[in-house]
C-alpha cells in the first residue's frame, strides 16, 4: 500500500513538471535576428521553451493560449531600476531613515508585481539605500513567496564616503545603521573588502558609483568620485567570483575612468563626450541611459515632491543626456534599455521605448535594447532575450505592430514568466 502512494506520488510529480502549454502567435518577433516571424507555434514544457515554428504539432493534453490576433515577444528587461527601495513617491532620500528595513522591503512587493504586470519579466537591480534587501526580494520572489520578474541584484552600492550612493544630507553627528553605509571604501583594498563582502551575501552584479549624483544631497554630477585605480579594484576583484561591474556615472571623465577600467555597464552616461564614446565602442561597453526619466523628475519639481538641490544638480542634463544618447545611437555604441526605476511610477518603464526612438533608435533596436541586449549585459543570453528553445519561457504580447508604434509597449495585455501566465486581457 504505502508503494502503491508512492509510485502514485511520483506519477503525479512527473505529470507536473510535464505540464505542456502551446502558444499560437500571430506576430513573433526575434530580436536576435531582427526578424518578425507570423503564424508561429511556441510549445512549452514546464518552464523553458521546448519548440518554435510554423504549424508545429499541439501535443496531446496541452493547454492551448491563442494569441494569434497579437504581436508576442521576448519578455523585455529593464537594466536600471530600483525595485527594493520602498513605495514611490518620496523624492528624498531621508525619508528611508524614518522606516526600517522590513517595513521598507515589505512596501517593495507591489513595486515587483506592477513591474512584472507591465512586461518587464526580469530586471538588473543596481542598489538600494538599505544593504541587502533588493537580496531579500529577489530570493522571496524566487521562492514563490511574492510576485515579481526575475531580479538580478547588486546587494548595495560601493561608493566613496559621502558619495552618489551614500545616505546624505543628515547632521555630522547623526550615526546610520549599518546598512546604510555598508558599501563605503575608500581605496582599492576598501573597494576589495566590499566586493568580497556583497559576492559572499549572494549578489548578482556589482555596482560602484565613479561620479556624484543628481539624486544625492551634496553631490555634483560633474565631479569624479572612485579613482581609476579603485575602480580597477572594483572590476578586477568581481572577476575573481564570475560577477559585472556597472558603474554610475555622470560625468565625462567618471564615464571614461569606469569604461578603462572594463565595467560592463556606464549608467546614464550623461555627460559623456565623443571620446567616451569612442572608448565605449573600443572596449564593448554598455551604455544604459534612462533618457525618459527627466520627464518625472520634472513633474516632482511642479508639484514640490522632488528636493530643490537635486533639480539644481539636473538642470540641463536632461536634454544633454538625450543628445548623447542619439550621438551614441548614431556612433553604433551597445545600448541597452534602463529606466532608473523609482523614479519615475514603478510600472511604467514602457514609456521610454518611444523616447528611445524619438532620440534615434529605430522601433527594433528599441526592443532590442529591452531583450537580445539586456540579455548579453546580463550574461543570460542562453536563458533570456528572445524566443528560442531551452530558454525560459518569458512572453509578453500586444495588439497591434510595435514596429509601426513601439508606444503599444506601454500597454502590454499578455504576460507570462517562467511558464506561467501572470497578466492575460
Amino acid at each position: 500500500m504505502k508503494l502503491s502512494r508512492f509510485l502514485l506520488l511520483v506519477l503525479f510529480a512527473s505529470s507536473s513538471v510535464a505540464q505542456v502549454t502551446v502558444i499560437k502567435a500571430g506576430r513573433l518577433v526575434q530580436p536576435d535576428e531582427g526578424t518578425v516571424a507570423t503564424d508561429q507555434v511556441i510549445v512549452i514544457r514546464a518552464n523553458k521553451i521546448e519548440a518554435v515554428g510554423p504549424g508545429l504539432a499541439i501535443p496531446a493534453g496541452a493547454t492551448v493560449i491563442d494569441l494569434s490576433r497579437m504581436t508576442v515577444l521576448p519578455g523585455l528587461i529593464d537594466c536600471h531600476t530600483h525595485l527594493a527601495d520602498g513605495k514611490f513617491g518620496e523624492g528624498d532620500p531621508v525619508f528611508q531613515l524614518q522606516k526600517s528595513a522590513s517595513q521598507t522591503v515589505l512596501e517593495s512587493v507591489r513595486n515587483a508585481r506592477v513591474t512584472l504586470e507591465s512586461g518587464f519579466t526580469s530586471v538588473r537591480d543596481v542598489g538600494v539605500y538599505r544593504a541587502l534587501n533588493d537580496v531579500a526580494l529577489r530570493d522571496a520572489i524566487n521562492r514563490g513567496d511574492i510576485v515579481g520578474p526575475r531580479m538580478f541584484v547588486a546587494g548595495a552600492y560601493i561608493t566613496i564616503t559621502g558619495g552618489a550612493g551614500a545616505m546624505t544630507g543628515m547632521a555630522p553627528d547623526i550615526q546610520l545603521p549599518w546598512d546604510f553605509h555598508y558599501g563605503e571604501a575608500n581605496s582599492p583594498w576598501e573597494v576589495r573588502q566590499k566586493v568580497r563582502l556583497l559576492a559572499h551575501n549572494g549578489v548578482d552584479q556589482i555596482k560602484v558609483l565613479s561620479s556624484g549624483a543628481v539624486l544625492t544631497h551634496g553631490s555634483n554630477p560633474k565631479s569624479q568620485e572612485f579613482t581609476s585605480e579603485e575602480l580597477q579594484a572594483a572590476v578586477d576583484e568581481a572577476s575573481h567570483f564570475g560577477l559585472r561591474v556597472a558603474a554610475h556615472a555622470h560625468s565625462a571623465e567618471g564615464i571614461k575612468n569606469a569604461i578603462r577600467a572594463g565595467v560592463a555597464s556606464v549608467e546614464h552616461a550623461t555627460m559623456i563626450d565623443d571620446e567616451g564614446i569612442t572608448l565605449a565602442k573600443q572596449h564593448g561597453a554598455y551604455l544604459d541611459m534612462d533618457i525618459y526619466d527627466e520627464e518625472c523628475i520634472e513633474e516632482q519639481g511642479r508639484n514640490g515632491t522632488m528636493p530643490a538641490d537635486f533639480l539644481e544638480h539636473d538642470r540641463q542634463l536632461g536634454e544633454l543626456q538625450r543628445q548623447n544618447f542619439r550621438k551614441a545611437v548614431k556612433a553604433g555604441v551597445k545600448l541597452s534599455f534602463g529606466t532608473d526605476a523609482g523614479v519615475c511610477e514603478y510600472g511604467t518603464a514602457g514609456k521610454q521605448f518611444a523616447f528611445m526612438v524619438k532620440y534615434g533608435m529605430t522601433p527594433m533596436q528599441a526592443i532590442q535594447a529591452a531583450t537580445s541586449s539586456a540579455a548579453d549585459l546580463l550574461g543570460r543570453t542562453d536563458q533570456i532575450g528572445s524566443v528560442k528553445s531551452g530558454k525560459f519561457a518569458d512572453l509578453v504580447a500586444i495588439t497591434g505592430d510595435p514596429l509601426k508604434d513601439v508606444g503599444l509597449l506601454e500597454n502590454v495585455q499578455f504576460v507570462m514568466k517562467d511558464g506561467r501566465v501572470f497578466k492575460q486581457k
